[in-house]
């Protein structure tokens, strides 16, 4: 294949029909993920629970997250991963459902496990899927844009759950967006979603032939990955596992409790703070595509990392010291910690991706990803655990705070080298 068909694709239908698709899907998943945030309220009142309960509700989500997060990944590429992802889809709209049916505490915690076993194979599985259609040349902005669906999500999420909730109760939350899945998600993916190109009708001869042609060539001089347990040896990866797990508790828990946090500093109704909530995810939005443009650029991803955290840390800390003193001050510092708790990511696995031998990338990227986003179980139980101890936010802020911190400083021990050919994008991402 000559230089110039590689350097020169033929059509551009992949762009428009897949990535909107995977995009909507996965907005949707992270939206009944997260939702719980607003609804903590209402749950500690009708259960009769702690704040280290409602903690705990919203985070054994990412036990179950871990389990199909490698085993998805597999069934997608030696199975279908359209086939795959649709079953995952009514399994995780049927869990969120539940959420609103629960009778009890015990019953709210087995749906939230089992919402995050559904959409714990989702990710890797659309990874897969678009390795299927973006040649190595391609995929870094296939996935760059799909990634967007994070901060987008909670843009989305953090109005209309607030909405939900001042217009009627917790459990209308859970069956309103527990019924996106079935009415939105669902119907577009079986229409649209192919597994390859040959699958696709709208995919036309030439670019289908551009596709396969471009993949046969990533692969042509691809080692052959090696046995699994060589990750497990790496003492890189457990500083990378243990640095996404740092930011995991500090991210998910002021993701979770951010919502109580700005009811308590506005003293508004949920609808007012659903509308105030999503101001930080713009400013995260910009913040990232910031901070990895630069990182590119300069190429210390490292520094990155514990720059975007640093900021995130510090800002969380202004911002509850401030507090009602100065709302408004105290809201833009609410922004910039939850921008630099989201920031780091690109950069972050940018240097996790040239860290290993492109043959285990693969491998470690699923391990950093299952075990990391444990943290995001622990943040924040331990968030609510701290409330009800002190009774206020500060402890909170404080553990979070210190979580991210102490995530970038550890990142700065990891040496990222420049000089590894042909790396492929991780098929391992978080959860955000």
């Amino acid at each position: 294949m000559s230089t110039t068909a590689s350097a020169a694709p033929i059509g551009k239908s992949r762009w428009f029909r897949l990535i909107p698709i995977a995009m909507i899907v996965y907005i949707i998943s992270f939206m009944d993920r997260t939702n719980i945030a607003y609804a903590f309220a209402g749950i500690g009142h009708d259960f009769h629970i702690t704040k280290a309960d409602e903690g705990t509700a919203g985070g054994i989500f990412f036990v179950g997250y871990v389990l199909l997060q490698i085993p998805g990944g597999w069934l997608a590429e030696h199975w279908s991963a359209k086939k795959f992802v649709a079953v995952m889809i009514v399994f995780w709209g049927l869990m969120a459902l539940a959420c609103g049916f629960a009778e009890n505490f015990t019953q709210l915690v087995i749906a939230r496990f089992f919402l995050g076993v559904a959409e714990g194979g989702i990710w890797p599985a659309t990874l897969v899927l678009l390795s299927h259609w973006f040649p190595v040349q391609e995929r870094a902005r296939a996935y760059g844009f799909w990634i967007a669906n994070l901060a987008i999500s909670s843009i989305i999420t953090q109005p209309l759950s607030g909405f939900i909730v001042a217009g009627s109760d917790w459990r209308t939350l859970f069956f309103v967006e527990g019924a996106l899945p079935f009415i939105i998600a669902l119907p577009l993916w079986l229409l649209f979603i192919k597994d390859r190109p040959e699958d696709a009708s709208w995919c036309l001869q030439p670019e289908r032939d551009y596709i396969n042609r471009s993949i046969a060539q990533d692969r042509i001089n691809e080692p052959a990955p090696g046995p699994f347990s060589t990750i497990f040896k790496s003492a890189t990866v457990w500083r990378l596992v243990a640095v996404y797990f740092l930011v995991q508790v500090g991210f998910y828990g002021l993701n979770m409790w951010m919502p109580t946090l700005l009811k308590n500093l506005t003293h508004d109704g949920f609808g007012a703070v659903g509308l105030i909530a999503a101001l930080p995810y713009i400013a995260a939005a910009i913040m990232l595509w910031t901070n990895g443009w630069l990182a590119d650029r300069n190429r210390r991803y490292s520094w990155h990392v514990c720059l975007s955290l640093t900021i995130s840390a510090i800002s969380l800390i202004l911002s509850v010291m401030i507090g009602e003193t100065m709302i408004i001050l105290s809201i833009v510092f609410l922004c910039l910690a939850v921008g630099g708790a989201m920031a780091y990511d690109g950069p972050f696995w940018a240097a996790a991706s040239r860290t290993l031998p492109v043959a285990l990338v693969g491998g470690a990227m699923g391990l950093i990803n299952a075990l990391g986003n444990l943290g995001g179980y622990l943040g924040p139980f331990l968030g609510g655990y701290l409330q009800d101890v002190t009774g206020n936010f500060y402890a909170t802020a404080i553990l979070f705070a210190v979580s991210l911190f102490a995530a970038g400083v550890l990142m700065l021990t990891v040496v990222v080298r420049d000089v590894i050919p042909a790396m492929r994008m991780p098929l391992g991402r978080p959860a955000e």
